[in-house]
C-alpha cells in the first residue's frame, strides 16, 4: 500500500492485522462472542483499500476504508449515511467508538495483533539468560 506520509499508518495500530484472510478475521473476532469487538486488515478484493471488522451479533461486519488525497481517510458505512473523511486512523476509530456513527454497533474493543517473531525473540532471550547465568559447562538436554 502506498501511503504516502507516516502519518496514521496502519501499522502503528495494534488492532492492524495487515493481510488477514477473512476466514481468520471471522475466527478472530467471534470467539470470544462479545459485540463490538474489531480489527482493520487489508482488503482481499480490493489492493491499496483498509477493511474495518465488527462483530455483532456471531457475524462479522466488514467496512471499506479507502486512502483519499492529502492522507484523509473515507469509510463506507451504512448506504445514504453522509460521507465522513479523517485525518488519520486513530481518528476514525475514535469516531467509532461512540454509538450511532453508522455502523452495526459501535467499537467496543480492539482485537490486537501478536507477533509470533516477538513470542520466538522472548523466549529465545530467556534461554540465553539461562546458559549466560550457568556455572556447568554442560546443558542437560531434555528428551
Amino acid at each position: 500500500m502506498d501511503f504516502g506520509d507516516t502519518k496514521g499508518l496502519p501499522m502503528d495500530l495494534p488492532c492492524y492485522h495487515g493481510p488477514l484472510s477473512k476466514k481468520d478475521c471471522e475466527t478472530l473476532l467471534l470467539k470470544d462472542g462479545v459485540d463490538g469487538n474489531f480489527l482493520i486488515r487489508d482488503s482481499e478484493s480490493m489492493p491499496g483499500v483498509l477493511c474495518l471488522c465488527v462483530s455483532f451479533k456471531n457475524f462479522v461486519y466488514t467496512y471499506r476504508i479507502f486512502k483519499e488525497r492529502h492522507g484523509f481517510y473515507d469509510i463506507q458505512t451504512v448506504e445514504g449515511a453522509p460521507k465522513k473523511i479523517f485525518p488519520d486512523l486513530k481518528e476514525l476509530i475514535s469516531a467509532f467508538e461512540k454509538p450511532n456513527q453508522g455502523l452495526v454497533v459501535h467499537l467496543v474493543r480492539p482485537i490486537k495483533k501478536t507477533s509470533s517473531r516477538l513470542r520466538w525473540r522472548r523466549s529465545q532471550i530467556k534461554l540465553d539468560n539461562i546458559y549466560e547465568n550457568s556455572n556447568s559447562e554442560y546443558v542437560e538436554v531434555l528428551p
